[in-house]
C-alpha cells in the first residue's frame, strides 16, 4: 500500500516536516546559565516602542517639546535594542534544527525584520527635527510600530508557549 493510499484510508497523515532530522531539537543554543537570551532581549524594544508611541501622544496632547525629544530617544533605543534582539534570534533560527524546520519561525523572523525596518525608519525620520517629525507622520509611524510589535510578539509567543521552541529544554 502506498503512502497516499494509507492517508486516504483514514489513517493519521504523516507530516513530512516532522520527519526531518533534528525536528524535536528545539532547545535554545544562545543562552546564559540556561536562560535564552532572545527571550530576555525582546522585552526592551517592545517596551521602548510603546514608550515612543506614548511620548508622541503626550507631545500631541501637551505640546511640550520634552515629549518629542523623549520620543526620538525611545525610537532610537527601540531600534538599537531591536538589533540586539535580532542578533540573538537569528542564530537561534539558523542553528537549531527544530526551529529552522518550522514555517512559523520563519514567519516570526520576517515580521520582526519588517518591524525592525520600521523602527529604524521611525528613528531616522526624527533625527533631523524631532519636534516637527511627530505630527502627523511620526505618531502614525509609531502607532503602526506598536501594531507590528503586537503581531511579532504574538508570533513569538506562539513559538514559545504553543510549540515550546527556544526554551531551555523540550517542553519544560
Amino acid at each position: 500500500m502506498t503512502e497516499a493510499q494509507r492517508q486516504t484510508n483514514d489513517e493519521t497523515p504523516i507530516d513530512p516536516i516532522a520527519q526531518t532530522p533534528g525536528f524535536e531539537e528545539t532547545a535554545s543554543k544562545i543562552a546564559v546559565a540556561g536562560h535564552p537570551i532572545h527571550a530576555m532581549a525582546v522585552a526592551f524594544p517592545i517596551a521602548l516602542t510603546f514608550c515612543n508611541f506614548g511620548a508622541d501622544a503626550l507631545y500631541w496632547w501637551t505640546g511640550d517639546v520634552f515629549w518629542a525629544r523623549a520620543g526620538a530617544w525611545a525610537a532610537g533605543t527601540a531600534f538599537l535594542f531591536g538589533l540586539g534582539a535580532a542578533a540573538t534570534g537569528l542564530p537561534e533560527l539558523l542553528l537549531v534544527p527544530g526551529i529552522r524546520a518550522r514555517a512559523s519561525a520563519w514567519t516570526h523572523a520576517a515580521v520582526a525584520t519588517v518591524l525592525l525596518s520600521l523602527l529604524g525608519a521611525n528613528w531616522g525620520f526624527r533625527l533631523h527635527g524631532y519636534e516637527t517629525a511627530v505630527l502627523p507622520y511620526g505618531i502614525l509611524l509609531s502607532g503602526f510600530c506598536v501594531l507590528m510589535v503586537g503581531v511579532t510578539g504574538w508570533h513569538g509567543g506562539k513559538l514559545v508557549f504553543d510549540y515550546n521552541l527556544g526554551g531551555t529544554s523540550n517542553g519544560s
